[in-house]
């Protein structure tokens, strides 16, 4: 979960099902003249819009840090088996649909551990802490079946793929973690045919609190609006987990929208 504590407002709750699915919509409406769009079109959005299914099962009973009087952020739930577990089932149900799709989700799991296998200059933040022996079991079999699978699917844009998986990622937290602010995510890929590093240095300046101005403009519609989902509790503590649990499944969904320009 992507918590925000936001002065006098309490907490903004953000489900990371929530930010893959505001992830998706970055992929789908992809691409213009100065962008390819995603190829194969269906595999690569559907890829991105379920990257983050491994948290499904987290946040049905989500965890408490009686420490802190308030739920784990996302860098800080502990790696438990049943969350490794439940990392696992996520990949083996989306190769289950469809294999491309799987492999880029795959890869985009192991990767956070291993600095996005060097494929993004900045941001540097977001990767995920020195994993333990549990962990480098996990990379080591889904490493090995993205071997076996990219084999058998790549049709010699899979990396590009991957890296835009990593750009579209880091806009989703973009705008998940914090309102927006000036900063930039490079290289982003502008073409398949260009190789596996190419890049433009693709900026966001904001324009307002829910106003989003992008050079270059990678987008297919001017402008494109894109909603989130986040929950609003009352409180910046709570006295444990019960009482979390009880005001974050109250919480009503509010829909904020960004328009992108």
């Amino acid at each position: 979960m992507i918590i925000r504590k936001q002065q006098d407002q309490g907490l903004a709750i953000l489900g990371q099902t929530d930010h893959s699915r505001f992830v998706g919509q970055l992929a789908a409406h992809w691409g213009n003249a100065e962008f390819d769009a995603p190829q194969p079109y269906e595999s690569v959005v559907r890829a991105a819009t379920f990257h983050d299914y491994g948290w499904l099962r987290y946040e049905t009973a989500p965890l408490f840090n009686d420490k802190t009087g308030q739920p784990y952020p996302f860098l800080e739930v502990p790696l438990t088996a049943t969350q490794m577990g439940s990392y696992q089932w996520s990949l083996d149900w989306m190769a289950d649909i469809d294999p491309y799709s799987g492999l880029i989700v795959s890869t985009h799991r192991t990767g956070l551990w291993k600095g996005r296998y060097g494929t993004i200059k900045h941001p540097m933040g977001y990767n995920l802490r020195q994993p333990s022996a549990d962990i480098e079991t996990f990379i080591a079999r889904n490493e090995a079946w993205q071997r076996d699978t990219r084999a058998k699917v790549d049709d010699g844009k899979f990396w590009t793929n991957y890296r835009l998986m990593q750009v579209w990622d880091l806009l989703g937290l973009y705008f998940c973690c914090q309102d927006p602010y000036e900063d930039h995510i490079e290289p982003v890929p502008v073409r398949y045919a260009s190789g596996d590093e190419s890049g433009v240095r693709l900026a966001m300046k904001p324009l307002g609190a829910r106003k989003v101005a992008f050079d270059p403009f990678p987008f297919d519609v001017r402008p494109c609006r894109v909603q989130l989902s986040i929950k609003r509790l009352p409180a910046k503590s709570f006295r444990n987990g019960d009482e979390f649990r009880r005001a974050y499944f109250q919480a009503g969904p509010e829909v904020v929208e960004f328009e992108l320009v």
